[in-house]
C-alpha cells in the first residue's frame, strides 16, 4: 500500500530539503506550486478558465504565461481567490492521475509538498501531514543566504504565511522542528522516513 504523505511548512522551514531526503528514499515528491504553475500553461480547461477570468492577455502571442499581467491581476486587484478557485481544482485531478501512476509503479511513498496544503482544512487523502518548523530569525537568516532577497521583502512573505502553520495543531501527525543544522535535518528526515514506511 502506497502511503499518501502531506509535507507543509512556511519560508525558509526546511520543507524542500526534507522533500529532497525523502525522494532520494524512494518517495514520489509532487511540487503544488510547480505543478500549478505547469498546469496554467498545459491544462486546457485551466487555460480557458484563466482566459475567461482575467482575459486574453493572461497569455502571450507564444501561449506561455504573461506573469506579470497575472500577478497584477489577482494580488494588486484582489482577486486571489478567483485565480486559486480555477489552478485548486487542476492541481486536485493532477494530483490524482500522478496517485495513479505512481501506486501502479509501487511506489512506497507519495509527498504532496504544498506552503498552503491546509489552508482549507486537512485533504482526506493523506494517511500522514508533516509539518517543518523553524524560528522566524532561522527562517529569515536561510531565506537570505539562499535567496539574497532584503528582509522587508523576506518578513511580507512571512508575513503573507503568518497564523497559517500556527492554527495547524489539530491537522498535523509528526513535527519536523529545524533549528539546528543540516546534518541533524538529515537525520530528523531519515528518522521520519522510517516511520513512514514501516
Amino acid at each position: 500500500m502506497m502511503k499518501l504523505v502531506g509535507l507543509t511548512g512556511g519560508i525558509g522551514s526546511g520543507k524542500t530539503t526534507v522533500a529532497k531526503i525523502w525522494a532520494d528514499l524512494g518517495a514520489f515528491v509532487m511540487d503544488a506550486d510547480q505543478t500549478a504553475k505547469t498546469l496554467m500553461t498545459t491544462d486546457p480547461e485551466l487555460i480557458a478558465g484563466l482566459k475567461a477570468a482575467f482575459g486574453e492577455a493572461v497569455y502571450t502571442s507564444d501561449g506561455s504565461l504573461n506573469r506579470p499581467y497575472l500577478a497584477q491581476e489577482a494580488f494588486e486587484k484582489g482577486r486571489v481567490e478567483e485565480l486559486n478557485r480555477l489552478v485548486h481544482p487542476a492541481v486536485y485531478r493532477e494530483t490524482d492521475r500522478l496517485i495513479g501512476v505512481q501506486r501502479e509503479k509501487g511506489t512506497p511513498v507519495f509527498v504532496k509538498e504544498a506552503a498552503l496544503l491546509l489552508k482549507h482544512g486537512r485533504p482526506a487523502m493523506l494517511d500522514v501531514v508533516v509539518l517543518c518548523e523553524a524560528g522566524e530569525a532561522v527562517r529569515k537568516a536561510r531565506v537570505q543566504a539562499r535567496d539574497g532577497h532584503n528582509e522587508a521583502h523576506i518578513s511580507q512573505r512571512m508575513a503573507q504565511q503568518k497564523g497559517l502553520f500556527e492554527a495547524l495543531d489539530p491537522q498535523r501527525d509528526i513535527i519536523i522542528e529545524n533549528n539546528g543544522t543540516r546534518e541533524e535535518l538529515h537525520q530528523k528526515a531519515r528518522a521520519v522516513w522510517a516511520e513512514l514506511i514501516s
